[in-house]
């Protein structure tokens, strides 16, 4: 069993990294016989940087597929999917939806495709087969026939969630930095994920996303829209009251409920027009800079250039390099920028499989980009924490700066008002 198998979210679980190569536990090691203190934990100087970065001019979260699999759906669910699909939940559902005779048959017309296991490669060797071959008759038809079944079973299996999903980090998330006070910008969340834990977790709480639609119906995207904000006007005051837990969300690589009509994109989960998605493979870095997305690329690239910025990446692997080059870049050119990477990769399950309160680890993270973080903090620069964890962890850790809204207060006696309605009696099912 892995060290994260089966293991609930919990601050406790977050070791920080201290230079020169010491990775520091969360909880103090306390001596049995008198219970003081025998080796601190990294709680204090943790809060400490969280706090200071939470208190930046700009904020910025950056999650990817890891900020979801913390999501999970009851055995009652509606949906096929109970949870959010790592690589070989994908490869398996394409297996499924195209057929496994199909989907042998095209692999072994791809030059080596019988040694490909990773659903990213073997989809990025296809559309390099169709550009080889063409789509018009053979096994290119056959290959461009399979690429539009395996798309449509990736959609399909990124929709887990629904009313009913836990989604608890993701609301507990937002409640702690979307409720910042109304005078700073606001908070800015990106994202690989095409699924909607953001917006299902944001609309249990009332919060209000800025996402580049419009209010229309459909809501039609249009890259001014993130340049609006929500006010309130009562007709009493003259100026206008900014409204409170308001957030900016950026999806990098498209949304499940995106679709792209002739003229322009909308929202709209149940329509049958194309959707607006990157899907995994190799061509991904080509498309991320096509509209829309090269509005939500430019948008992460001039936020991390703001001064006074911090950013929080926590669910996100460094895997994409388009997305991970950006965050190094603005490593070396904004001095007061302030980095916050939480990943379980930092470490090997070996390191901390005793619990230590400090480690020091065998060898170093296999991602690149991992690796230049490190040798930055090891350098002392004092911008960037390094964090072995998850996201739902860091969530559990990070300071609750602003205390409960009358707004959500209400809110909450609302729901509880109509659960206590229902047929059965019972609360809303998570």
């Amino acid at each position: 069993m892995g060290h994260w198998d089966n293991r609930p979210a919990a601050q406790a679980n977050l070791r920080m990294y201290e230079a020169p190569e010491i990775w520091r536990r969360y909880l103090d090691e306390i001596d049995d016989a008198d219970k003081s203190v025998k080796v601190p934990g990294c709680a204090a100087p943790l809060d400490r940087f969280l706090l200071n970065a939470l208190n930046s001019t700009n904020l910025l979260v950056l999650t990817g597929a890891g900020s979801s699999f913390c999501a999970q759906n009851n055995a009652e669910t509606k949906l096929a999917a109970k949870s959010a699909p790592g690589l070989q939940d994908l490869w398996d559902a394409v297996k499924t939806g195209v057929g496994a005779t199909n989907f042998d048959t095209v692999i072994k017309k791809i030059p080596n495709g019988t040694a490909i296991n990773d659903i990213e490669k073997l989809l990025t060797q296809c559309k390099l087969y169709v550009a080889l071959y063409g789509d018009g008759a053979g096994d290119g038809k056959l290959v461009a026939d399979f690429i539009t079944g395996a798309e449509k079973a990736i959609l399909s299996r990124v929709d887990f969630v629904d009313d009913g999903t836990d989604l608890t980090s993701h609301e507990m998330l937002l409640r702690k930095l979307a409720r910042r006070g109304i005078r700073r910008p606001r908070v800015k969340v990106f994202t690989t994920n095409y699924d909607l834990c953001f917006e299902y977790a944001a609309r249990r709480q009332r919060f209000v996303i800025i996402d580049g639609f419009s209010h229309a119906a459909p809501p039609v995207y249009d890259r001014s829209h993130f340049t609006l904000d929500i006010v309130r006007r009562d007709g009493v005051k003259d100026a206008p009251d900014y409204f409170e837990s308001v957030f900016q969300l950026y999806k990098l690589h498209g949304s499940i409920d995106w679709r792209r009509t002739q003229t322009e994109i909308i929202r709209s989960r149940a329509d049958e027009r194309k959707p607006v998605l990157i899907y995994p493979r190799d061509s991904k870095y080509q498309e991320a800079f096509e509209p829309p997305y090269l509005d939500m690329m430019s948008a992460l690239q001039t936020a991390l250039r703001q001064s006074d910025t911090a950013l929080l990446v926590a669910g996100f692997s460094f895997a994409d390099s388009h997305i991970a080059q950006p965050v190094i870049a603005a490593l070396e050119s904004n001095m007061s920028l302030r980095l916050v990477v939480c990943d379980p990769a930092l470490l090997a399950d070996e390191d901390v499989k005793d619990d230590p309160v400090t480690t020091k680890p065998k060898g170093e993270p296999k991602n690149p980009f991992h690796q230049k973080l490190l040798r930055l903090a090891k350098t002392g620069d004092q911008r960037v924490l390094l964090l072995h964890g998850r996201f739902e962890d860091l969530a559990l850790a990070l300071p609750d700066m602003v205390a409960e809204t009358e707004r959500e207060r209400h809110a909450q006696r609302i729901t509880a008002l109509r659960d206590a309605e229902k047929p059965d009696g019972g609360a809303a099912k998570k």
